[in-house]
């Protein structure tokens, strides 16, 4: 699937979390996590694991007799699509002011700091690349 074309619910995300932990999972080993994270009963959990395959986001095959669902797409996929959907709803596309955001919200660790100057640095690489 295109990443372009990921676009999840929050109950999709939800049920992908489960799949994307330990994959491939029964529909029972699918309904037990969510019962127990997430609070869903089973037929919902079925249900969502029914309309997820149909919507090409998850593979249902038969394994003698016994329903295995899988994810189609990475969670970093999905992550990016979400992430750029956000960035771009929120704060326009502008990068700089959603870190200008964080960071004046909540204080960063030395080593979160430095994982960001690494990020940057790795960015400058990139650009300088181009």
């Amino acid at each position: 699937m295109n990443v372009e074309n990921i676009s999840l619910t929050n109950a999709e995300w939800n049920l992908m979390e489960c799949l994307w932990e330990a994959s491939p999972r029964t529909g029972r080993e699918a309904t037990e996590y969510m019962r127990k994270h997430v609070g869903w009963s089973r037929s919902t959990t079925l249900t969502m694991l029914g309309r997820m395959t149909k919507k090409g986001l998850i593979r249902c095959e038969d394994n003698e007799g016994i329903k295995v669902y899988s994810p189609l797409i990475k969670r970093e996929d999905a992550v990016i699509r979400e992430t750029d959907d956000f960035l771009n709803r929120v704060y326009k596309g502008s990068v700089s002011l959603m870190m200008s955001a964080i960071t004046k919200k909540q204080e960063l660790t030395k080593e979160e700091i430095e994982e960001l100057y690494a990020i940057l640095r790795e960015a400058e690489v990139k650009e300088g690349e181009k």
